[in-house]
């Protein structure tokens, strides 16, 4: 059990069946009355987002998540295979279960798959990977660091904007938060 005034952001609760993640919280002490949390909530396996007001010391379930790290081995038609690191099970997961970090996913790459019982409700990637460019226009004289950017397809599928000075076959790194070109990688 955990306690309303415990509520930070990324806290995960259990609440009408499903799992829930603690986006925003505001712990709010009127003049009269007494003071209550005022949450915004985000449910992991749906991705609705709600608003929720509990009364100030109000326990609630804390939903038990299990971390794996596991090793992507490779893709069997639909379905990504995963090998857990210590004792070699396999389990796999199709890209729904992924969502859409999918398009960073390479073999040999090592995720933390967040399990609540036996439902895969997320798969973590690395904060930024490293990948190849294979396709984009061709870097032109007079192309500066400083000036725009263009589009660029990498090994996995992905598009990122890239500067202009990038060209295919070099090694870019991308943050996998928000899709942004982070430098090139020797």
């Amino acid at each position: 059990m955990i306690s309303s005034n415990d509520f930070r952001s990324g806290v995960s609760i259990e609440l009408d069946g499903s799992v829930w993640r603690v986006v925003e919280f505001l712990h709010v002490k009127p003049g009269k009355g007494s003071a209550f949390v005022r949450t915004k909530l985000k449910n992991v396996q749906s991705g609705n987002v709600m608003e929720r007001t509990f009364r100030a010391g109000e326990s609630l379930p804390q939903a038990n998540l299990e971390k794996n790290t596991m090793q992507h081995t490779y893709k069997d038609g639909d379905d990504f295979v995963f090998m857990e690191m210590e004792t070699y099970d396999e389990a796999r997961l199709s890209a729904k279960q992924i969502g859409d970090r999918v398009k960073y996913l390479k073999e040999g790459m090592e995720v933390n798959v967040v399990r609540w019982g036996e439902q895969v409700l997320e798969v973590e990637l690395p904060n930024s990977v490293v990948l190849e460019v294979t396709q984009t226009d061709p870097g032109l004289k007079g192309d500066t660091a400083t000036g725009g950017t263009k589009p660029a397809i990498v090994e996995t599928g992905a598009q990122i904007m890239v500067p202009l000075f990038i060209t295919i076959g070099e090694r870019i790194k991308v943050d996998t938060r928000n899709d942004s070109y982070l430098g090139r990688e020797q």
